[in-house]
């Protein structure tokens, strides 16, 4: 018999006004052609175009003059091949030609889904009861490119959710590219991205122990211009490449959690970051620091990687490393555990794994958790986001996939001081697709990325079948005690 769970009248769903603006290229020949013709044109039908484009998009960008500014100086090489000097350009030009390399990507066009839920740093002026909470979630658009999105929302003493509306800007952060890059670990992730060995070990030689950006940018470049076949430089491209997953963002301190998107930065992750778990993670010394784990894919080949924060504003991201760094699931326990870092993860694409590690990047020996059991997971088994810790066990809410590819969310409570034994597993699902939720982008899915416990209840915000998002509650004492007593029916 399945448990009662309460399903919340809050659905979050995805709205093609939210807008960024992007840089627009076509090519270095037609780039040119473009240059020529708005340097052809008079101050003042330079003015007429670009006043009323200046009027008309600065009510959809915080601030469209420096979106166009930078992206006219991407353009310099071909402003410069085009006849023009880049420096004597008017201001109205450069942000002329700039709206020419410029288009709007609509990150939510398609989708917003697969959230995870963690506690906003910020608990201040609440009431008793209360909790202020931040939600990630997996927006979709154009193309199938995902990136992680935000919204703030606050759960009451009777753990009803209000979810905080969006504002009227989305902003992309400033990358910094300011990594120390340990040279072994690099070379491994190049050889497993399948860059060629005999690239990485020319590239390999010339660098140091510990290297950084500039330092990698110059021998690429330096060792690109003696090829001469296409193919042969494509291989120093994509080690370039590499290095853009390691980096840092940044976004401006006026913006609010809304208006924040991490869109793929890295070639190796262009065609989306995937499915964000966020946890809250209590380091030793009792400070706070939010992880993330999440799936970078470029078409082809999907790399895990991690993000981190304290405040929401400032990101560090590198790729994670190591035999149990495979596939996708990755899902980082809130401490460590027995003085290691612990995770969970599906590097088969079948079953639950768990692993620790001395180094929060580096993730090998997987031992396997769990496998599928029931029929409504004979597919495949995996974690729906971080545990939980009770005093009952560790709470992991799992999906499994079943007949006609139904996802449907599950529970299972592991051993606190040793996660390897399972304490117990539910029999049937927790939360499966009903009428109202089983159409959308992907039919039939239900898929969280992690939950939390509030004032006695579990609530999992999950995604409805690939397209928007909504949150289920079960009461926490009820759910521990069916774990522990899974056939007591």
């Amino acid at each position: 018999m399945r448990l009662l769970i309460e399903r919340k009248p809050v659905k979050v769903y995805p709205d093609p006004k939210r807008v960024i603006a992007r840089f627009f290229f076509n090519g270095d020949q037609r780039a040119i052609d473009v240059v020529k013709h708005v340097m052809s044109l008079s101050d003042v039908e330079v003015f007429g175009i670009i006043s009323p484009l200046l009027q008309e998009y600065s009510k959809r960008h915080r601030n469209i003059t420096k979106i166009l500014t930078r992206h006219c100086k991407k353009v310099k090489h071909c402003i410069e091949d085009a006849g023009f000097d880049y420096e004597d350009l008017e201001k109205y030009h450069r942000l002329l030609i700039g709206s020419y390399f410029t288009h709007e990507y609509s990150i939510e066009s398609a989708a917003f889904f697969n959230p995870s839920i963690v506690d906003d740093p910020d608990q201040s002026d609440l009431v008793e009861g209360e909790r202020r909470v931040i939600i990630s979630f997996r927006a979709v658009g154009e193309g199938h490119i995902s990136s992680v999105v935000f919204r703030r929302a606050l759960i009451d003493r009777n753990n009803d959710i209000t979810v905080i509306p969006a504002g009227n800007y989305i902003d992309e952060a400033e990358v910094i590219k300011n990594a120390v890059y340990n040279k072994k670990l690099f070379l491994k992730k190049g050889a497993d991205s399948k860059i060629q060995v005999e690239v990485l070990d020319e590239v390999g030689v010339q660098l140091e122990d510990k290297f950084d950006y500039a330092t990698l940018r110059k021998i690429i470049l330096d060792s690109k211009n003696l090829q001469e076949e296409d193919m042969k430089k494509l291989e120093y491209d994509k080690i370039l490449w590499l290095s853009d997953t390691y980096h840092e963002i940044s976004f401006s301190r006026d913006t609010d959690i809304s208006d924040r998107v991490i869109f793929p930065i890295s070639e190796f992750e262009r065609k989306g970051i995937e499915d964000a778990r966020f946890v809250r993670f209590v380091k030793e010394d009792g400070s706070i620091v939010y992880y993330a784990t999440y799936t970078a894919f470029d078409g082809a080949m999907i790399m895990p990687k991690l993000l981190q924060t304290t405040d929401f504003y400032d990101f560090k991201i590198s790729p994670l490393h190591g035999v149990g760094a495979q596939n996708k699931n990755l899902a980082l326990f809130p401490r460590k555990i027995n003085g290691k870092y612990a995770m969970m993860s599906r590097i088969d694409g079948c079953n639950n794994y768990l692993m620790y590690s001395d180094k929060l990047t580096v993730w090998d020996n997987p031992v396997k958790l769990q496998t599928p059991k029931y029929p409504w997971e004979f597919i495949q088994i995996g974690n729906c986001g971080s545990p939980i810790e009770t005093e009952a066990g560790w709470l992991v809410i799992t999906h499994g996939v079943g007949p006609m590819r139904r996802y449907c969310l599950g529970a299972s409570l592991f051993d606190l001081d040793d996660p390897s034994i399972e304490i117990g597993r539910l029999r049937e699902p927790l939360v499966i697709p009903n009428n109202d939720e089983r159409e959308g982008y992907v039919p039939n899915v239900l898929y969280s990325c992690g939950s939390i416990i509030h004032n006695g209840e579990l609530i999992i915000p999950y995604g409805l079948s690939d397209y928007c998002s909504s949150f289920a509650g079960v009461a926490l004492d009820v759910l521990l005690e069916r774990l522990k007593n899974p056939d007591g029916l």
